[in-house]
């Protein structure tokens, strides 16, 4: 540890120069720091909007009235083209003569086809039994094959006969026969107990599958069957009710008909009557209006004559009334541009002085906001320089201290090591040692035992001979 220390205080001294450094700029001193100097922007030459450019000089042009003449305005009063006007002449009358009315009688109604009404079964309706053989794997002697065939020789026996097996070999080893051919033919007849029970249920699964299947076919066949039997009585009823339908239609159509010739002959007489009637009414008509026509028409152009005056002094009038709005309306729109121009320049004078106090004050405003970010800068230059040297300055004292500490550790851990060879060294040594030990045991066991063998052979031939 103290060793530690004194490196470090060496480590300190020989970096006198730089930590003073290091410490000046730590304790806030600017020496050195760079510093911003602000560009303020001002108002240039040019940047202010000139009020008389916005202005409107002049008078405003006058406008001129055009009023409308009155000749020609005076209408003309009609007078009657000929001394029989409104007269009516007569007309042809309809002849006497009138039809008479019949009636209609109905004929033979035509006969309805029913061929081709009449139902027939299709084949599609008519069911047919499903059969089906027996599958072998329903049968219990495939099943038994299959699982018998599952055992290999060599290699053990499947999941199904394995605990049969294990049950009938503990029995025969606990009566001393495990290697008897009872004790095999105790095996073979529990796999085959085994098996059978086996291959009897999967005989059972197939079997039942099989005649759920041959019951779905033929429930199926029969509900195809039960199908078009239906369709073929829908189409029955579908072709009957056409024919009943068609029928009705026919009927009806006939008796319409029927219905409209009668229909038709009243109609005829019936206007035939009304028409000799109204052919006298017409005529005497005619006669009363051309007596009264005369005076009429003389009221009629009396009174066309009095409108025509009327019309001809309301349109001069109106010409004269129409004149004196032109002219006031003119002068009118005169004194409204007069007064528009005034005060367009009125708003456009204040809205550029306007323009120039805002672009005065934004100027202001980026010139002081430019200096305050410039202080900002430098103080966050000057506080970052300082916080810097500071955090460079512990750094330096935490390397050196970590250094002589990694030093110390490094020493420490060498000798730890050295320690553990020299164990490792040992133990390995006496290791060597007791196996040469035990070779050597070994080898003198071997000869010993090499040696009682020969002289075993060799009293056997003696006694032989």
């Amino acid at each position: 540890m103290t060793g530690l220390l004194a490196d470090t205080k060496n480590k300190i001294s020989s970096d006198a120069q730089l930590l003073s450094q290091v410490g000046e700029v730590a304790a806030g001193e600017s020496t050195g720091i760079p510093q911003l100097e602000a560009v303020l922007p001002t108002v240039q030459t040019g940047e202010m909007q000139d009020a008389g450019l916005a202005q409107i000089s002049g008078t405003s042009p006058q406008a001129t009235t055009t009023t409308a003449g009155i000749t020609g305005l005076e209408a003309v009063k009609p007078t009657p083209s000929s001394p029989s006007l409104g007269q009516i002449d007569a007309t042809t009358t309809i002849a006497p003569s009138v039809g008479t009315a019949t009636t209609s009688q109905i004929g033979t109604t035509p006969q309805i086809d029913m061929t081709g009404v009449q139902g027939t079964v299709s084949t599609g309706a008519v069911a047919t039994a499903a059969t089906q053989e027996l599958d072998e794997k329903a049968t219990t002697q495939y099943q038994l094959g299959q699982l018998l065939g599952s055992i290999e020789e060599g290699k053990p026996m499947p999941a199904w006969a394995a605990p049969a097996v294990r049950k009938v070999a503990g029995v025969m080893q606990a009566r001393g026969l495990g290697a008897s051919s009872m004790a095999a033919a105790a095996m073979t007849q529990a796999v085959m107990e085994s098996g059978v029970v086996i291959a009897s249920q999967d005989a059972n699964k197939y079997a039942t599958i099989q005649l759920q299947n041959l019951n779905n076919q033929q429930q199926t066949a029969l509900t195809n069957a039960a199908t078009f039997a239906a369709m073929d009585k829908a189409n029955l009823s579908a072709r009957l009710q056409g024919a009943v339908t068609n029928a009705q239609n026919l009927l009806a159509t006939e008796t319409k008909n029927l219905d409209a010739r009668q229909q038709g002959n009243t109609l005829t007489y019936n206007a035939l009557t009304q028409a000799l009637f109204k052919d006298a009414a017409e005529d005497n008509a005619r006669k009363q209006f051309n007596a009264k026509n005369e005076i009429q028409v003389e009221e009629f152009f009396a009174n066309l004559g009095s409108q025509v005056d009327t019309a001809n002094k309301n349109r001069i009038a109106a010409t004269a009334q129409f004149n004196a709005g032109e002219v006031n309306a003119q002068a009118q729109f005169n004194t409204a541009m007069r007064d528009n121009r005034e005060k367009f320049n009125a708003n456009m004078q204040f809205a550029v002085d306007q323009s120039n106090v805002q672009w005065r004050r934004q100027v202001n405003t980026a010139s002081t906001a430019v200096q305050n970010e410039t202080n900002r800068i430098n103080v966050a230059n000057a506080y970052n320089s300082s916080q810097n040297a500071l955090n460079n300055l512990w750094q330096k004292y935490r390397d050196n201290a970590a250094w002589n500490f990694q030093k110390t550790e490094s020493y420490m851990q060498r000798q730890h090591e050295v320690g553990i060879m020299a164990m490792e060294f040992a133990n390995t040594k006496s290791l060597y040692n007791q196996q040469q030990k035990d070779n050597l045991a070994l080898g003198i066991g071997n000869w010993i035992a090499t040696w009682m063998g020969s002289s075993k052979s060799d009293d056997s031939g003696d006694s032989s001979t």
